[in-house]
């Protein structure tokens, strides 16, 4: 029972209240229903209703779906926000929802024109499971080697959780028809996080943006046999992204203090990122450990004064 509690301990404050934002707008949604079709993301009547953008990744419309996205929100800002801070947190959710939701809206209009099929316009799409796939990314951008251990049996790496996020999205997709509208918000929140990170978050330590090193790069997502196909269409992104390569890899590739240029390199802040990832899961669980032996010594305790 005491480890139990102790699992479920230690969340934020900044991930309490989003938990609580999801299921406040869970419980209103279930209580006056109507209310979905001004949150939910309907492409069809999102002119005029364009907060549906902003509104849709916070709604969700089954309580499984509502007890799966808390968990991961809970369990992931454990990890991430002590690394990242509050702010870039809470950023990190705000662009990848909007940008999300975005793609999907277009993607849809797409697809309604070249089929001609309503149900591209008027079916009610929402979740938070965009930014639940997100959280994926930035737990393999700050501890990619950290091996994961599944049923005492199953071992992954967390380098590799996005991209089996995305893959068994794709595979339940094709089994259930209901499945499909998750998957949009899984694949399009796993590529706007990584484009976030890699190039637009910013290194409180350095004050430069991005991620550039090459363990992070989209290739990394797909298996090795498959990375100089995709290095060569990321390199469009890079071009896109950083504008000038040379003034970018310039600045990543050195540190200024009083005029002198100090050497240093992507795989330097990828390993200051690792370690930075390191040192808040070694925090969580020492925190853990001392908590449960604080629990076995009051048991202990109490057992010798029953004896006596």
């Amino acid at each position: 029972m005491e480890g139990g509690t102790i699992l479920f301990s230690g969340f934020t404050q900044l991930c309490k209240g989003l938990a609580a934002v999801l299921v406040i707008v869970y419980v209103i949604s279930q209580l006056v229903p109507p209310t979905i079709d001004y949150l939910a993301l309907i492409p069809g009547k999102t002119v005029p209703f364009a907060w549906n953008l902003l509104t849709a990744g916070y709604l969700e419309q089954s309580i499984f779906g509502l007890i799966l996205n808390i968990a991961g929100l809970l369990f992931s800002g454990k990890l991430l926000e002590p690394v990242w801070g509050s702010r870039e947190f809470l950023k990190f959710i705000a662009a990848v929802n909007f940008s999300t939701s975005v793609s999907i809206f277009i993607t849809a209009i797409l697809l309604f024109y070249v089929t001609g099929r309503d149900e591209f316009l008027y079916t009610p799409l929402s979740g938070f499971h965009g930014v639940l796939s997100g959280f994926l990314v930035g737990v393999k951008q700050i501890m990619p080697e950290q091996e994961i251990t599944a049923f005492h049996v199953f071992k992954l790496q967390a380098k590799w959780l996005p991209s089996l996020m995305v893959m068994v999205s794709i595979v339940v997709s094709l089994l259930t028809t209901e499945s499909m509208l998750y998957l949009p918000f899984v694949i399009f929140g796993t590529y706007w996080s990584w484009l976030y990170l890699r190039y637009f978050q910013r290194n409180p330590e350095t004050n430069l943006k991005g991620h550039l090193s090459d363990d992070f790069a989209f290739s990394t997502f797909f298996p090795a046999f498959l990375r100089t196909i995709i290095d060569a269409f990321a390199s469009i992104c890079q071009k896109l992204f950083c504008g000038n390569s040379q003034s970018s890899s310039d600045e990543q590739d050195s540190y200024v203090s009083g005029g002198i240029s100090l050497p240093a390199s992507d795989t330097i802040e990828a390993s200051r990122r690792r370690q930075r990832g390191a040192r808040a899961l070694e925090e969580r669980l020492g925190t853990t450990k001392d908590e449960e032996d604080a629990i076995v010594g009051d048991q202990s305790h109490e057992d010798a004064s029953d004896i006596v």
